[in-house]
């Protein structure tokens, strides 16, 4: 058994956000002084009780891992038949992969349930009928046969929100208007306005990272599961182990407090087995792979079904698969000459610069140059609030009124800087809206660490991947940087997304 060294701060940090509220964990790993480190851990993990006989594997030590990490309402001790899962997700860590992947498993997913349920239901049933135990039955034998469950984690709302208040937030890409009034439907209320902004926990609030994560009222249960991702990624990205070194206690507290895990993580030497292999991972960076989905008919009720069986297996095989690094060009130079293009893709795209132009008026002063694409994706338009294009029409068109498009501040500690966001819709029934982004804030931890860098015409694009896919595409123009970034599910092409960058006009 060995024990972690007492100083290496970004490894469980890096398990942490990929649980999102595992942060508890990850603030415990970077200080480690030994044994009785593991034991005050321990102490803080049994406030609540374990899991009951969960169908989890314990792997030998070192092995690869594979965590089961469900988001619910369940309350330790009270019965599973009133329990919601919002968020199932799998998350792969293996100190010979360079990322940690996560594969999140829709909760309306369709399956077959045993007698004493409902014969035909979606995947969150299983939790609520039978548990820990079915929900891993049924993954296993239904959706990706071979799994193996190391650890299992329940997270409820509490924990999630208390825990980013104790981090101090998260700056977050809003990719459109998030609005509800509970008091008109079945859903919980949200007001969030679109554009880079700094959200916090909100478990009572309507305007907080709560909100965002769950909201599921005019969107897909993908495209819900995306925003979660890519929360953990803004996460990420922006904080360090500093921060849970100095919030250590706190969060340790909350995570014990809110959060139930197998036996196994209530021991020293699961703690130890698990912290050592992530420890191992240390630099590793988060890889999201998508489930293969596609829509039943809602009849009466609306379920997520994988396009195919092949697909749905070649999804848990790249899960599964060790990332291989990409060599990395030892001459700045050469990659930058390597990549240098005079002429920027433009396949799939269309010139729109009348409505481009036509956001920039509706602006007005915003505190700095506007820019628009010249090119936008032909199939998308930009959302409109005097037409209300965009709008949900259950809801006061009042409410969008200063939306589409948005100028606003953002908050950085004791600085405001000014913001503007023009927001494009792709495809409203399935929620997927791309974004153009401006602001005085010219190092916003959302553009740290990029992926490559390429030029067209003298303007130097940065570009931000996910797992493959292309995110996001920033360049520095005078005293203020402008973006575009994809829909949460990334279904922009990457040659568009860089189209539309390099195509960046101004305003006036």
């Amino acid at each position: 058994m060995r024990l972690i060294p007492k100083t290496r701060g970004g490894a469980l940090w890096r398990f942490a956000l990929a649980a999102v509220l595992v942060i508890g964990l990850s603030a415990g790993t970077t200080a480690v002084a030994g044994l009785l480190e593991f034991h005050s851990i321990a102490i803080d993990l049994n406030q609540t009780p374990a899991l009951k006989n969960a169908r989890v594997t314990l792997p030998p030590p070192g092995a690869p891992q594979t965590l089961l990490l469900i988001g619910s309402d369940h309350r330790a001790g009270t019965s599973y038949n009133s329990a919601n899962t919002d968020t199932m997700m799998l998350v792969r860590i293996n100190d010979k992969s360079s990322t940690i992947n996560l594969l999140s498993v829709p909760r309306d997913l369709q399956v077959q349930l045993p007698v004493g349920c409902s014969s035909t239901d979606k995947l969150n049933s299983a939790y609520s009928c039978g548990g820990p135990n079915l929900l891993i039955k049924t993954l296993q034998q239904q959706v990706f046969p071979g799994l193996v469950v190391n650890h299992i984690l329940d997270v409820n709302f509490r924990a999630f929100s208390d825990m980013v208040d104790a981090i101090g937030c998260v700056y977050t890409m809003v990719d459109h208007r998030y609005y509800n009034n509970s008091a008109l439907t079945d859903y919980a209320s949200i007001d969030i306005q679109p554009g880079y902004q700094r959200l916090c926990g909100g478990l009572n609030a309507d305007n907080g990272a709560l909100s965002f994560v769950r909201f599921r009222h005019t969107d897909t249960d993908i495209v819900r599961e995306a925003r979660q991702q890519d929360f953990i990624r803004w996460a990420k990205d922006e904080y360090g182990t500093s921060t849970l070194v100095s919030e250590r206690d706190k969060l340790l507290r909350i995570f014990g407090a809110h959060v139930q895990t197998d036996h196994s993580l209530h021991t020293e030497d699961g703690l130890i087995n698990l912290f050592d292999l992530i420890l191992d991972a240390d630099s590793h960076d988060l890889k999201s792979i998508q489930f293969p989905y596609s829509f039943t008919a809602c009849n009466p009720e609306c379920y997520v079904v994988p396009t195919s069986t092949s697909a749905e297996h070649a999804a848990y095989r790249e899960f599964m698969t060790p990332t291989v690094a990409e060599a990395k060009s030892t001459s700045s130079s050469s990659s930058q000459h390597k990549h240098r293009s005079t002429k920027p893709p433009t396949k799939g795209l269309a010139a729109d610069p009348g409505d481009g132009k036509s956001q920039a008026g509706q602006l007005g002063d915003v505190g700095l140059r506007v820019y628009y694409p010249k090119l936008i994706v032909a199939s998308s338009s930009y959302c409109f609030a005097i037409t209300g294009n965009c709008d949900e029409p259950d809801e006061p068109a009042s409410e969008y009124a200063h939306s589409y498009p948005h100028r606003y501040l953002i908050r950085a500690g004791n600085t405001k800087y000014s913001a503007y966001v023009m927001t494009l819709v792709a495809n409203a029934p399935l929620g997927e809206y791309y974004d153009v982004e401006g602001t005085t804030w010219k190092h916003p931890p959302i553009l740290r660490s990029p992926t490559k860098t390429q030029t067209f015409n003298g303007r130097k694009l940065y570009e931000y991947y996910n797992g493959g896919k292309l995110s996001l595409v920033a360049a520095h123009i005078g005293k203020a940087v402008y973006w575009i970034s994809n829909t949460l599910i990334d279904s922009i092409p990457a040659s568009q997304m860089i189209g539309m960058a390099a195509s960046l006009t101004a305003a006036s």
